[in-house]
């Protein structure tokens, strides 16, 4: 089979797209026909060595994958073949990356695609998706008219929070860096769309929630603390996912006094029965047409490297090249 692999970490150059063995199944395990893939920042730490990883190489790259099953194992109960499926966590913890024409998954981390829904829509919400649904209601706990506030409203995640947001009955502001993904932003339901290149967002963020943000989901790899601690409300809940090498100051007086709370979290860390859950309500808001993935372009699965690339100007040197997901397709 057709797989983007590495034989040692690196930069983008690395990444080698030839043949690989195609996998077998285990007793647990599905075999999937791979029809797209999504491009995650993960996926360039991994390949750059910026995270630590036991990796087995050849190490096939990828987190994220949608396709049909061909071949269940005998202990699979949930899946057979021709079934449409969906998965993340895949290239983590042992298990075998996506970005192949076939991939045996565990049946504990595989999810149906709903009639209707395209496999694009389904593998670019699936770590975004899990990971804004995670943060909101497992850890933030956001309830209905409250009011969530989320960095990058276009981007993967950011444009998930700021749907689940709406779909939860929050007041949802979120920031832009143009006038055409501002526009995007509205779009996507959010109720205060700021251009941060253009307008004060501590400013904004102040007329809008006069007592506060209650919710305030941080994507940002450099957190300002400084800045948006004094702008959550009394017992507002701070989560950041992102920024492994950030060390900024943190204020503790004006956060300890409101009473506020930090959720740190990585989604990779959540159990497969905590991450099954927020597949189901993914599926439901998908098959409903109440969630809409962000995909920024579709590339073949040749192209890797160039996705990887992208991925890293956007996320690491924030060129802003990106307005949602990469997809690849084998």
């Amino acid at each position: 089979m057709k797989a983007a692999y590495i034989t040692r970490t690196g930069p983008p150059e690395v990444i080698v797209y030839g043949d690989l063995p195609a996998p077998k199944p285990g007793p647990a395990q599905c075999l999937v026909k791979v029809a797209a893939v999504a491009v995650n920042p993960i996926d360039t730490y991994v390949r750059g060595g910026m995270v630590p990883a036991q990796l087995n190489f050849p190490y096939i790259l990828g987190c994220d994958l949608a396709g049909e099953v061909v071949e269940a194992g005998p202990a699979v109960k949930r899946f057979r073949s021709g079934d449409r499926v969906w998965a993340s966590n895949q290239g983590l913890f042992g298990r075998a990356g996506s970005f192949a024409e076939f991939a045996a998954v565990d049946e504990d981390w595989l999810y149906p695609i709903h009639a209707g829904v395209k496999d694009e829509a389904a593998v670019a919400l699936s770590l975004v998706g899990i990971t804004a649904h995670l943060g909101l209601f497992r850890d933030a706990r956001l309830q209905a008219g409250e009011v969530l506030f989320v960095n990058g409203g276009t981007g993967g995640v950011g444009s998930a929070v700021v749907q689940m947001g709406k779909l939860t009955g929050a007041r949802v502001i979120t920031t832009a860096g143009s006038v055409a993904k501002v526009e995007a932003c509205r779009d996507l339901g959010a109720d205060l769309a700021i251009n941060y290149r253009t307008t004060d967002v501590a400013d904004a963020v102040r007329t809008f929630a006069p007592d506060g943000v209650n919710v305030w989901f941080e994507t940002l790899r450099e957190p300002d603390f400084e800045r948006t601690i004094p702008l959550l409300s009394l017992r507002g809940r701070m989560v950041v996912m992102a920024g492994r090498e950030a060390r900024p100051q943190f204020p503790v007086g004006p956060f300890y006094v409101k009473d506020c709370s930090l959720h740190g979290f990585a989604m990779f860390n959540a159990p497969a029965a905590q991450q099954q859950s927020a597949a189901d309500d993914i599926n439901r808001w998908l098959a409903a047409g109440q969630l809409r993935a962000r995909i920024d372009r579709v590339l073949p699965l040749a192209e890797t490297a160039q996705a990887h690339r992208l991925q890293e100007e956007s996320t690491l040197h924030k060129s802003g090249v990106l307005a949602g997901k990469i997809v690849l397709r084998p």
